[in-house]
Order: structure tokens, then sequence, then C-alpha cells
């Protein structure tokens, strides 16, 4: 018998506890929605009208909240893409995974730096791969029908909206519109009919490692 098979199960929170950790979810999510990551665990305490004290009760650090966060923006791309996979016209399943990402990441500073690689770590990387799996369906729904190109893969879909959401942050300084312009000649570039792509895909872990290693604004908070 296993050591963990008498263990008695964590105890509950107690309503005010569980009520606390929400409070600050949810001011975290806000705080970090309009300063992104580098806003401070202080700052989420002061949104949630409780005392900095409270929130490391709550969380051992800003890192611990910010995972808790993302996890939650990570939950609604997956969400999104799995109800596009019931969409009736492929394409267009397609063009509104794209849409969706652009419209989160215009109102989120900190969906922008998630899908942007500017601030990943480890320990998400589960979470990260189990993302890619209704993208992975969604594109072979869209090549089955003869509307993306055969050699694009669902970690190519992830490294465009990287490149979309980077060019949005800039884009925004010429015209709130501009974005646009790159996203329909990002999405014509996924119809059949163009020339080979010269190297082959990441897969999802490269991708993932690839991005841990070459970011330049992640710096992990404590």
């Amino acid at each position: 018998m296993s050591p963990h098979e008498n263990a008695a199960p964590p105890r509950p929170l107690r309503k005010d506890a569980a009520r606390n950790r929400e409070l600050l979810i949810a001011a975290a999510r806000t705080v970090f929605a309009q300063r992104g990551f580098a806003a401070t665990l202080d700052d989420v305490a002061h949104e949630a009208g409780l005392g900095v004290g409270t929130a490391y009760r709550h969380f051992a650090n800003k890192h611990e909240l910010a995972t808790a966060v993302a996890q939650q923006s990570v939950d609604r791309v997956s969400a999104r893409v799995r109800e596009l996979l019931t969409a009736d016209d492929p394409w267009q399943a397609v063009v509104d995974f794209f849409e969706f990402a652009m419209e989160m990441q215009s109102q989120d500073r900190g969906v922008r730096e998630t899908l942007t690689g500017s601030y990943v770590w480890e320990e998400f990387q589960p979470q990260f791969n189990v993302a890619f799996e209704p993208l992975e369906k969604l594109v072979q729904q869209a090549q089955d029908a003869g509307v993306v190109r055969e050699d694009v893969t669902a970690s190519d879909i992830g490294v465009l909206v990287m490149m979309l959401c980077a060019l949005g942050e800039i884009a925004d300084y010429a015209h709130p519109g501009l974005i646009r312009r790159y996203l329909t000649m990002t999405l014509e570039g996924l119809k059949p009919g163009g020339a080979p792509l010269p190297v082959p895909p990441l897969d999802t872990e490269q991708l993932f490692t690839t991005i841990q290693k070459h970011k330049t604004a992640a710096v992990r908070p404590r």
C-alpha cells in the first residue's frame, strides 16, 4: 500500500480564506492586464483591498500568482478552440482563432506577454502542451477540408500568433487597425498553393524550449 493512500485529504480553505484567494486572482487579472507581469504582488494586494501579508499567505511569490492567472488565459484559449472545432466552415474557424488571439492580446498585457513568450517558465510547459492539442485538431480539420496548406503545423500557428502579438504592440503606435493588414497577409500565407517551406517546423517541445532560450524581456518575478 502506498504511504499516500492513508494520507488525509487537504483541508479546504475557510470561507474567508477562499474568498481572499479569489479576490487576489481577480485583482491579478486586472493588474496584469493593465501593467503586464512587471506589476508587483503589492500592486495586486492593493487592487484587491487586502494587505500584502494576506497575499503572501496564499501565494509564495508573484510568479505563483502569475501562473494561476496565465492558466486561466490558457483555459480560455483552449475552450475557444474547442468551440471552433464544431464550426461549419473550417477556414472561418482558423480565421476566428486568430481574431480571438488578437483580441485577447490587445485587451490584456499579461496575455500579450504570455503569447509573445516574454514571460514563460519551465513548470508551465505541461499547460503549454495541452493548449496545443485542440489547435492541432483545428489545423488538421482545415487541412482535411483543403483550405490550409499541408505543411503547416499547430506550432507554426503558435509562432505566427507570437509574431502578430509582438507586432501588434508596435503597430498600435502607428494605427490601431494596422495589425489587421499583417493578419490578412498571414492568413493568405496559410492557404494552399504557396511556395514550399524551406525548413521543417518546430514541434511543441522545441518551440517552448526555443522561447525560453531566446526571451529577452522575461525576468522571473520574486
